[in-house]
């Protein structure tokens, strides 16, 4: 995938917008962090849904998913663009999406209205 494929993909989501986190350029939705492109490893923030579905990630696919100190603690890992599975990155960003959407704009998503 390309940044800007990454760019559309997130934007693709309701009430997504491109924003700021910790001074840094982020993705939100409603507000709320969603994601990020890491400009220092060409590689984006992915909430996973455990520590080890993160590490079998990067067992299983070390070209495509790695970690820095910095999430090690968290149920993240950075994927680099260029390698990751557009299927698998819509998943688990519109799963992300789901954990910080209210209510409302998720029944309106899942009935397709949103």
């Amino acid at each position: 995938m390309t940044r800007d494929e990454i760019r559309d993909l997130v934007l693709s989501l309701p009430e997504t917008e491109e924003g700021t986190s910790y001074g840094l350029p982020s993705f939100k939705a409603c507000g709320k962090f969603l994601t990020r492109i890491r400009a220092e490893d060409d590689s984006l923030v992915v909430y996973v849904d455990s520590l080890d579905e993160r590490d079998m990630l990067m067992e299983v696919e070390p070209e495509t998913f790695h970690l820095t100190d910095h999430y090690r603690n968290d149920p993240i890992v950075l994927a680099r663009i260029g390698a990751v599975d557009p299927a698998w990155l819509r998943a688990k960003l519109t799963a992300r999406w789901r954990q910080v959407a209210p209510k409302r704009l998720r029944k309106a998503f899942d009935e397709g209205a949103a």
